[in-house]
C-alpha cells in the first residue's frame, strides 16, 4: 500500500491505494501516455479508503447539523417576530419585549443569508482536495432543493410580519409618533430575492419553486405598497389622521339648545360618526371646521351623525347598532382628550351630550349592564385607533377590500407551495434511496486518472418539509386572521350602520345581516376582568417563583377574575347618588356621613392626604371583616347583603392591585405607592407567620378566626396602616352588628373610592392600560369624562371636578 496526502475541509488525511495499482500509476507516470483501455482499468482500481469517506461524511454531516441548527432557530425567531408583532405592542413599554423583538429581527436575515451563501454558493461547485503528489479528491454536490426552501419560506415569513407590522397615522400632539409603512421588509425581501438568483445561478433546470419564489415578492410589494397609499391617504385625511383637531372644531360650532341651527334641549345633538372626509373644512386657530356655509347647506346631509344614526336604528328597533354608532361618536370625544385638547370638555355641546348620557342610559334602573358595554366597544376603538391598522384601512371604503383580495391571495400562494413541496417530497422519498437535503459524487483522482465515483447523501428532506410547512401554516394563521378582522370588526358594523343612516331608502342586504351578526373575542379589548391582590393572605401557598419574584422585585401575585354584575350595579348607584347628592366625587367620606354612627371611622383619614394609604387601610379592614363573615358559596337567589360583599371585596382587592401593578393610574407618586404595598405586605406576612396563624386559623369558626387573627395582627404588627387597618376593622365588625349594613357601606365606601381615583391627566398610563387590553379604572375614567368630570375637588389642572355645568 502507499499513502497520499488529501486535504478536506478543516482535516488533512491519508489515501491509501492497494499495491496492485503501484506498476500501472509508475507507468502512467513514466510515459506520459495511455491508452483509453489503460486510463478505465487504472480508473476502476483507484478506490477512496473508508476512512477517508467517514471523514468527508463526518464533516459534510457536522457543516449540515450546523446549517440545520441554524435554521431551526431561525424558525423560532420567526415565530417570535410573528408573536411579538401581533400582542408584543400592548407591551412595548416593556424593556424586555423591546430587547426581545428587536433581537428576532436583527438575528433572522443574517442567519438567512450564512445558510445560503455558504451551502447555496459551495453545493453545485466543485470541492478539491489535494497535495503536491497529484493525488485529489473531488466532490460535487448539489441542494438547489434545500436552499430553495429556505428561500420560500424566509419570503413568506417576511409576509406574516408584514401583516402583524401597525400602520397608526396620528397627531404629534397626542404624544406619540406615526408608525408608518414598514419599507425596511421591502429592503429584506429584495435581499432574499438576490439570495434566490444567487442560488440558481448558472442552472439550466429551474425547478417550480423557483418560479414560485417571485409570487410572494410579487405579494409582499403589493403589501407595502398597499399600506403606504393606505397611510398616506390617512395622514392627509380629516377623518384619521386629523380628526381630533376636525372635532374640536366641530364641537365648538355646534350651537346651544334652542337657537337658529341647533338642536332641541332633551335630543341627541348631532355627533359625528362618519363622513367627515365628505366635509369642505378650513383651518382654525383651534384646528379644522366645516365651513360656515356648509350649516345651512345640503352638503351636510352627506356626513353621518348621532341623531340620523338614533332615528334609523330605532325604526329598525336595533339598540345594539345605535349602542356601537354611540360609542363610535365618544370616542371620537375621547380621542380629542387624547389628543391634548383640554378645551373640550367646557364646550357646551359636550355638556349637553353628558346630560343626553345621563337622561338615557345612566339614571335608567337596569342599565348598568348597557353603560359599561357603551364604554367598553369606546375603549375598543381607541384600542384599535393607537394599536391596530384598522382605522387607516376605513379611510376609504375600497381599501378593505383590497387587502382582503390580497390576504386570499397570499394562502393560494401558501396552498400551492405547499403542495408543490408535497409532490417533489413524495416523489424523492418514493424511491430506493432515503429522501435527502445535500447531494455529493465523489472521486478519488490522480494525473489522468479519474476514479470511480460514489454518492453520498446527507440529511432529510422532511426536516425542510416540516420546517416549511410549519411557516406556511403561520402565514395562512395571520392572513386569516387579517380577514377575519375586516369582518368581526365594529368598525365594519359602523360602516354598514351608517351606509344605511345616511340612505335610509337602501334595502337591507343578506351580507348586512350576516357582518352584523358576526361576533368574535377577538375583536373586543377588554375580557371584562380585573385583577386581584390582597395584603392578609391566611393560606399562603409557596410557588416555586416566589423566590425569582423577590430577587427581580416584581409586584405581588394577581390573578384575574370576572367582574360581577354586584360591581357595576354598586358603582352605577354611588355616581347616580353624586349627581343627585353632593354633586362631587367623594374619597368615601359621604357615605360614611349618611350612615348612622359612621362619623365613628372618620379617623381612619386623620394625618393621611393619599389614596394609596387610604386605600390600604380600608383593604386590611375590608379582608377582616371577610374573615368574620365569610361565605363557602353564593346561593342561585343572592341576598342583598351578599351583593354588597361581592362588590365590596371585590372592588377592595382591585385597589390593592392598583396600588402594586398599577399605581401610575392612581393620584400619588407610583414609586411610592409601590414601596408602601410591598412594606405593609412584608409586616402582615411577618406578623402572621411569627405565630403560625396560616396553619392555625384555617380549622377556626369564622368568629374563632377573626378573634385570632386580630389578637395576632394587633400585637405583632409594626407599620402603621397595617395597624390602623386591623383597628378599622375590629371597629367596623363590633360597631355595626348588622352583616348587611356592614357589607353595604363598604360596597359605598369602595364605589366612591373607585370614582374618586379615576380622575387623571395621565394620558400615557392609561393608552397603556388601554393597549395591556384594558382597565376597570380606565373605563371609568372615560366615562367620568363624558359626564364631565376630569378631576377631583380642589385640583387646579382640570377644568371642572363636579356636576355643576353639566346639571
Amino acid at each position: 500500500m502507499v499513502s497520499f496526502l488529501c486535504l478536506v475541509p478543516d482535516y488533512a488525511v491519508e489515501l491509501w491505494l492497494p499495491a496492485a495499482s503501484w506498476p500501472i500509476m509508475s507507468q502512467v507516470s513514466s510515459t506520459g501516455t495511455c491508452s483509453t483501455a489503460a486510463l478505465e482499468q487504472c480508473s476502476s482500481q483507484l478506490f477512496c479508503p473508508d476512512h477517508l469517506l467517514a471523514t468527508f461524511e463526518k464533516s459534510m454531516g457536522d457543516e449540515l447539523l450546523q446549517f440545520n441548527a441554524l435554521l431551526l432557530i431561525n424558525v423560532i425567531l420567526a415565530l417570535v417576530i410573528v408573536g411579538t408583532g401581533r400582542y408584543g405592542h400592548t407591551y412595548l413599554h416593556s424593556r424586555f419585549t423591546r430587547f426581545i423583538f428587536i433581537g428576532a429581527t436583527t438575528m433572522f436575515l443574517p442567519i438567512i443569508s450564512n445558510v445560503i451563501t455558504t451551502i447555496g454558493t459551495n453545493s453545485s461547485s466543485k470541492m478539491d482536495y489535494f497535495r503536491s503528489n497529484d493525488f485529489v479528491l473531488t466532490a460535487t454536490c448539489s441542494s438547489v432543493f434545500h436552499s430553495s426552501i429556505v428561500i420560500t419560506w424566509a419570503f413568506f415569513v417576511q409576509i406574516a410580519v408584514i401583516n402583524t407590522r401597525l400602520l397608526v397615522a396620528g397627531e404629534n400632539k397626542e404624544g406619540r409618533n406615526d408608525t408608518g409603512p414598514p419599507f425596511d421588509l421591502l429592503v429584506q425581501s429584495v435581499w432574499t430575492l438576490y439570495l434566490c438568483f444567487s442560488i440558481f445561478k448558472g442552472q439550466a433546470h429551474k425547478s417550480m419553486l423557483y418560479c414560485l419564489e417571485f409570487a410572494p415578492f410579487a405579494l409582499i410589494c403589493a403589501k407595502i405598497l398597499l399600506k403606504y397609499y393606505t397611510f398616506e391617504k390617512a395622514q392627509r385625511s380629516v377623518a384619521v389622521g386629523r380628526n381630533s383637531r376636525l372635532i374640536l372644531g366641530y364641537m365648538q360650532q355646534l350651537r346651544a339648545p334652542d337657537q337658529q341651527g341647533g338642536w332641541v334641549d332633551g335630543d341627541l345633538p348631532p355627533l359625528l360618526v362618519m363622513g367627515e372626509d365628505k366635509m369642505q373644512v378650513e383651518l382654525h386657530p383651534y384646528g379644522y371646521a366645516p365651513k360656515s356655509d356648509q350649516w345651512s347647506s345640503s352638503e351636510l346631509d352627506a356626513i353621518v351623525t348621532m341623531d340620523k344614526v338614533w332615528d334609523s336604528t330605532l325604526l329598525l328597533g336595533a339598540l345594539q347598532q345605535m349602542d356601537l354608532c354611540l360609542s363610535f361618536a365618544l370616542f371620537k370625544l375621547l380621542q380629542c382628550r387624547l389628543g391634548r385638547h383640554k378645551q373640550l370638555a367646557n364646550l357646551g355641546s359636550v355638556m349637553e351630550t353628558a346630560n343626553f348620557l345621563w337622561r338615557t342610559l345612566l339614571m335608567k334602573d337596569g342599565e348598568h349592564t348597557r353603560v359599561f358595554k357603551v364604554i367598553a366597544d369606546e375603549l375598543s376603538f381607541v384600542h384599535d385607533y393607537y394599536y391596530s391598522s384598522l382605522p387607516v384601512c376605513y379611510s376609504n371604503f375600497w381599501l378593505p377590500i383590497l387587502s382582503i383580495s390580497i390576504s386570499l391571495l397570499s394562502i393560494g400562494c401558501c396552498i400551492l407551495v405547499a403542495w408543490e413541496v408535497t409532490k417533489i417530497g413524495w416523489y424523492w422519498g418514493r424511491g430506493p434511496e432515503p429522501s435527502y437535503q445535500i447531494l455529493c459524487e465523489l472521486s478519488c483522482n490522480k494525473g489522468d486518472l479519474i476514479g470511480r465515483r460514489q454518492e453520498k447523501r446527507f440529511g432529510s428532506l422532511y426536516f425542510d418539509c416540516v420546517i416549511v410547512f410549519i411557516l406556511l401554516l403561520l402565514v395562512v394563521i395571520t392572513e386569516a386572521r387579517e380577514i377575519a378582522t375586516y369582518i368581526f370588526s365594529n368598525w365594519t358594523k359602523v360602516a354598514i350602520i351608517c351606509r344605511h343612516g345616511k340612505h335610509t331608502s337602501l334595502q337591507w342586504k343578506w351580507w348586512d345581516a350576516f357582518l352584523l351578526r358576526c361576533r368574535s373575542k377577538l375583536m373586543y379589548n377588554w375580557e371584562e376582568k380585573t385583577s386581584q391582590c390582597s395584603v392578609l393572605v391566611l393560606h399562603r401557598r409557596i410557588y416555586s417563583l416566589d423566590l425569582l419574584r423577590n430577587l427581580l422585585h416584581m409586584p405581588d401575585i394577581k390573578r384575574r377574575v370576572k367582574v360581577p354584575e354586584a360591581v357595576k350595579v354598586s358603582i352605577i348607584d354611588a355616581l347616580r347618588g353624586i349627581r343627585s347628592g353632593y354633586g362631587h366625587l367623594s374619597n368615601g367620606t359621604d357615605c360614611l356621613c349618611r350612615c348612622q354612627d359612621g362619623e365613628r371611622f372618620l379617623w381612619a383619614w386623620n394625618n393621611t392626604s393619599t389614596s394609596s394609604y387610604t386605600i390600604l387601610t380600608w383593604h386590611i379592614a375590608t379582608s377582616i371583616v371577610e374573615v368574620r363573615y365569610r361565605r363557602g358559596s353564593f346561593s342561585s337567589s343572592i341576598l342583598n347583603s351578599e351583593i354588597h360583599m361581592i362588590a365590596a371585596i371585590h372592588l377592595s382587592q382591585y385597589c390593592a392591585y392598583l396600588v402594586t401593578w398599577s399605581p401610575e393610574l392612581l393620584p400619588d407618586d407610583d414609586e411610592w405607592s409601590r414601596s408602601l404595598y410591598q412594606h405593609v405586605k412584608n409586616d402582615a406576612l411577618r406578623a402572621l407567620a411569627d405565630h403560625a396563624a396560616s396553619t392555625a386559623i384555617g380549622s377556626l369558626t369564622p368568629e374563632e378566626e377573626y378573634q385570632r387573627l386580630v389578637e395576632v395582627l394587633s400585637a405583632n404588627s409594626k407599620h402603621e396602616v397595617l395597624k390602623n387597618g386591623v383597628k378599622l376593622g375590629k371597629q367596623l365588625v363590633e360597631t355595626i352588628y348588622d352583616e348587611e349594613a356592614i357589607w353595604k357601606l363598604l360596597a359605598e365606601f369602595w364605589s366612591e373610592m373607585i370614582l374618586y381615583v379615576a380622575p387623571s391627566d395621565n394620558l400615557k398610563g392609561h393608552s397603556e392600560a388601554i393597549a395591556r387590553g384594558g382597565e376597570l379604572i380606565t373605563l371609568l375614567w372615560a366615562l367620568l369624562f363624558h359626564v364631565g368630570i376630569v378631576s377631583r375637588p380642589g385640583e387646579d389642572d382640570g377644568p371642572t371636578a363636579t356636576f355643576a355645568d353639566a346639571v
